[in-house]
């Protein structure tokens, strides 16, 4: 018995310095991620969030930085995905709902502009591209999708700042809507 019971204390304390470990590992990943952002190398913060999520992929927080880092670099579709994760794992996040509707609008209006072939990386000045009919419908409901995101945030945070700002947005992307429907 004695025996039994100082192998799970030895599998207990491995477990928790193992734990404590990867948080430290974490944290510091996290740190570097937020350095990266403030000087605006998103991608290196991107790369650092990832390995964050390697080692635990239940921090929303976590997940939402990786959003905010891939929008800026605009990688809206790994920004789309990380929102999402962050609602999966928080439903209440209501700044997910908000950050997911604002990534699906930009991706609509890069999609609009360059269509969805072009390197989310190519610069700007050489891209006069004719949208397809299906690049066109896909940016058509990624608008939708983000007026849904949009409304959701107001349902859920009805008390924000910036109601007026927001409300604004979703009539822009109503107006857009259907304009090009």
């Amino acid at each position: 018995m004695k025996k039994a019971l100082m192998i799970a204390s030895v599998l207990l304390v491995a477990v928790i310095s193992t734990a404590c470990i990867n948080n430290i590992a974490i944290q510091e990943l996290n740190n570097k991620a937020a350095e990266y952002m403030e000087k605006g190398q998103y991608e290196l913060a991107m790369e650092r969030l990832q390995a964050s999520l390697e080692l635990d992929n239940t921090m929303y927080e976590t997940y939402y930085n990786l959003g905010i880092a891939a929008m800026n670099a605009k990688k809206y579709e790994q920004s789309i995905e990380a929102f999402n994760k962050v609602i999966e794992l928080k439903p209440d996040s209501v700044n997910a709902y908000y950050s997911l509707g604002v990534a699906q609008s930009d991706y609509a209006d890069e999609i609009f502009e360059h269509g969805s072939n072009v390197s989310e990386n190519q610069e700007d000045s050489d891209k006069n591209v004719e949208v397809s009919t299906e690049d066109k419908q896909k940016a058509l409901n990624l608008k939708k999708d983000a007026i849904d995101n949009m409304k959701k945030y107001i349902t859920k945070f009805p008390s924000a700042d910036d109601m007026d700002v927001v409300n604004g947005l979703i009539k822009e992307m109503e107006d857009f809507v259907k304009k090009n429907s």
